[in-house]
């Protein structure tokens, strides 16, 4: 799986999404990180799809985390946006679901990164053509291996 990525269409976003869904084992972590705009939700609302999950995925902006079952692997949604710390992260509990689940978290970079030993940053922006482009940075040999 090739590292950079170009997003025309939303459609190309959660395509991004599911693809990645079907490359995650339990306890792996994901942490989108981008603008507003950029795309978090709709990656997610595809890797959802990638796993299996058949219910609606949505922004849990006001709600902060849901979680999707009846896929291939629980999918745990984090919005991050309106944690202040690392303090607000262990009120949670998400450690107590990563294990046998797969986590995503928008806006959680330098928040979240101690829940698994290794993570996947995807790194998404939007050009001022509104194009979208995705980075895929994996920290730590499971994912090297598995996106290298």
């Amino acid at each position: 799986m090739k590292t950079e990525h170009l997003l025309p269409a939303v459609g190309d976003t959660e395509e991004l999404g599911a693809e990645l869904a079907g490359i995650v084992v339990p306890g792996d972590l994901v942490i989108l990180v981008g603008p507003l705009g950029a795309g978090k939700t709709a990656f997610t609302r595809g890797f959802g799809r990638g796993l299996g999950v058949t219910e609606p995925v949505t922004s849990p902006t006001f709600v902060i985390a849901r979680v999707h079952t009846g896929g291939r692997l629980p999918l745990v949604h984090v919005d991050a946006y309106r944690l202040s710390g690392a303090a607000d992260v262990d009120d949670l509990d998400l450690d107590v679901t990563v294990a046998d689940s797969v986590t995503v978290v928008e806006w959680g970079q330098g928040l979240v990164e101690q829940l698994a030993d290794e993570h996947l940053e995807v790194r998404l922006e939007r050009r001022d053509d509104d194009v979208r482009t995705a980075l895929l940075v994996p920290h730590g040999p499971g994912w090297e291996h598995r996106i290298g």
